[in-house]
């Protein structure tokens, strides 16, 4: 079979063609078919995050808290009113404080029959502000600022009416602190303005029918028409979704059920996140907004915030939805809601992470080895082996370098059918100092490893005092890296793939241009 000829060159004549790309802004799409993505997605992102404009590196990690003897598993945010705030871990059998960082020293509770423990503070009428925590095996522990306690039913506080050590998680709902008790469809409420006194339940028995028993509780803010008002929900083991609203649940007349829906099973204990003014929801089905889920139905795979990743999402659940770890955690700093993605348990987890401002996604994010999230002092902290990670805050994993690989979506440049034989491509790279990257082009589909590296010439800066004003080039914290990289690629269709490694550096890439000559139409 003979190929289409390209055209020879005629004296005088120009041949080759010119293209623009944008960078892959608009994100990782492990949904749509390979060949009908946008140019501006991507099929790969490995430790690559979409920011509004360009894509960048993501960045890295220190240790903050060491010397913790095992895995650290939960992690325990103390807020005070006058912002004096601390943070506990839980490791093996023992609590940590780690506020300070640096080496964790003795424990502060020990004993323990795990280290997988869900908090809540909890302010008082007194104006007292615990931080209360459950594992559903161990009697429940509060801090109060000054000393630890372990909740009995004649403990101060105490805890009457239930099992306290079944209790294996709570939330606060308008005043109250509500509890879980596990493998049960009973969810307790204590005193308003109370963390002790006697528990009375509400029995979801009838409600939900499909069985099982509530993985989590919540609050949800919910547009009622006449205003804001929180409306208190619980999720099962069924994935059923009970709504109720009100303020007092011993009074039928201030206490009435909204609704029961079906949205999936959950995904861990940790499957009920506040965000903004919503409440998001892991389930198998991905992470779903409530508020577009009940009024969707869960059907509608597009209401979920991770549909672009859906074949990812559906994959990571299927292999993993068994292992502890899964976590949503917002970080209004950086834009970025991350899912924490346990492939295996204290040892391999990945995150798939969300720009909130465009809802592309970027990741997986690989080499953090989290267990667990939490955000102390407005940044992000997660528990690892040994030690407790501060995120974002560090252009390396902890002084080693950080492994990235990008691959472009695919494009026809502007002419579908037609081969091409791609000669050039001079991608836009910002950088805060000198990298070392390998960047090639696949053809016609294909996702073949890069190995060609490319080479930059080091921008030239003006000198102050030397240079001549409006002719010298001044510098700034990125510089801009834009020369042109001779390739050889032969293809109707088009994808630029970049790998590389960073350290202590900020990179970015922005867009590319790719020359190219045009044969005849593939027929």
């Amino acid at each position: 079979m003979r190929a289409p000829a390209f055209r020879k060159a005629t004296k005088g004549s120009r041949i080759s063609s010119f293209y623009s790309l944008p960078s892959p802004a608009l994100g990782w799409n492990a949904r749509d078919s390979i060949a009908s993505m946008k140019e501006a997605e991507a099929l790969i992102m490995d430790n690559v995050f979409p920011d509004t404009t360009d894509v960048m590196v993501r960045k890295g990690y220190t240790q903050f808290a060491t010397d913790i003897p095992l895995q650290v598993e939960s992690l325990m945010p103390y807020n005070r009113a006058d912002g004096s705030d601390q943070l506990f871990c839980a490791s093996d059998d023992s609590f940590y404080d780690i506020t300070s960082g640096g080496a964790a020293g003795s424990a502060v509770q020990s004993s323990l029959s795990n280290a997988r423990w869900q908090s809540v503070n909890f302010t008082n009428s007194s104006g007292t502000v615990y931080l209360c925590c459950f594992n559903g095996v161990d009697s429940p522990r509060y801090w109060d600022g000054s000393s630890w306690v372990t909740i009995t039913a004649i403990s101060t506080p105490a805890i009457t009416g239930v099992t306290v050590t079944g209790l294996i998680s709570a939330t606060v709902h308008k005043r109250r602190m509500w509890l879980v008790q596990v493998d049960s469809l009973k969810a307790w409420y204590l005193p308003v303005d109370s963390v002790g006194g006697a528990a009375n339940a509400i029995d979801l028995g009838g409600i939900a029918y499909k069985g099982g028993y509530i993985m989590a509780l919540g609050t949800w803010t919910i547009d009622a028409g006449e205003g804001m008002d929180d409306y208190w929900c619980a999720v099962t083991s069924e994935g059923q979704l009970v709504v109720y609203r009100g303020t007092d649940p011993s009074s039928a007349s201030t206490w009435e059920l909204v609704g029961v829906w079906d949205v999936g099973q959950p995904i861990g204990r940790r499957c009920l996140y506040k965000y903004k003014a919503d409440l998001l929801y892991v389930s198998l089905e991905g992470v779903l907004p409530l508020s577009a889920a009940i009024t969707t139905g869960r059907t509608d795979q597009r209401v979920a915030l991770t549909d672009k990743i859906t074949q990812a999402m559906s994959s990571a659940a299927a292999l993993n939805k068994g292992n502890y770890g899964w976590e949503l955690l917002y970080y209004p700093e950086a834009n970025m809601l991350m899912l924490n993605i346990p492939v295996d348990e204290g040892g391999n987890q990945e995150q798939y992470a969300m720009n909130t401002v465009t809802g592309a996604w970027g990741g997986p994010f690989q080499g953090i080895n989290a267990n667990c999230w939490c955000i102390f002092g407005g940044e992000p902290y997660f528990g690892s082996e040994t030690y407790v990670g501060k995120f974002w805050d560090s252009l390396s994993d902890n002084g080693t370098n950080i492994a990235f690989e990008a691959q472009q979506a695919y494009t026809y440049l502007g002419s579908r059918g037609r081969l091409k034989q791609v000669k050039s491509v001079r991608p836009y790279i910002l950088a805060g100092g000198d990298f070392s990257v390998v960047m090639g082009v696949n053809v016609d589909f294909s996702q073949n490893e890069v190995t060609g590296s490319i080479s930059f010439s080091a921008p030239t800066y003006g000198i102050w005092d030397t240079a001549l004003w409006d002719s010298g080039i001044w510098g700034a914290n990125l510089n801009s890296y834009a020369d042109w990289q001779t390739v050889n690629a032969v293809g109707t269709a088009v994808s630029l793939r970049i790998k590389g490694q960073v350290k202590d550096i900020e990179f970015r890439y922005a867009a590319s241009d790719v020359v190219y000559e045009n044969g005849g139409v593939i027929a």
